[in-house]
């Protein structure tokens, strides 16, 4: 019976933490659904989708073949880590908060007449230098998303 302990486990409820891994493809794939302004649409494809996370994730590892043909060895490894990244209960939940963070950011630099450009190269070259270096990113994003965790 021991073994049976952990066998109906699930995630705990609430938004999903990437790791260092799943942190640079997570906020690209964030980045630019909000700065080509399709936060709306894709909050409204992803709450609609939500329940089909883990499906989609499956979906993603069937296609790593083709995937891998077509796109270099490190697109490939964040390809990976996304799928990876999908799969887990609340990664649907942490994407949504991460795209309208991103969106209210590019808003506020729009407002400042900063260059967007320059953040999101700053933001992703901060996220890989953490990776490369084996830490968890500090992203002060995180703080964000506690606050308005919510139990589902």
């Amino acid at each position: 019976m021991k073994g049976f302990k952990h066998a109906f486990a699930v995630d705990p409820p609430g938004p999903a933490t990437p790791t260092a891994r799943e942190q640079l493809p997570v906020d690209w794939v964030c980045i630019q659904i909000a700065k080509r302004h399709l936060t709306t649409p894709g909050l409204i494809f992803l709450e609609m989708s939500r329940p089909l996370n883990w499906v989609f994730a499956q979906s993603m590892h069937v296609a790593q073949p083709f995937v891998w043909s077509i796109v270099s060895q490190l697109d490939f490894e964040g390809y990976k880590h996304f799928t990876g990244f999908l799969e887990r209960r609340g990664s649907f939940e942490y994407i949504m908060r991460r795209i309208e963070f991103f969106e209210e950011e590019f808003a506020r630099l729009e407002n400042e007449g900063e260059s967007i450009a320059d953040h999101i190269r700053l933001h992703l070259q901060a996220v890989r230098e953490a990776y490369s270096a084996g830490e968890q990113p500090d992203i002060s994003y995180h703080e964000n998303l506690k606050d308005t965790d919510e139990s589902d």
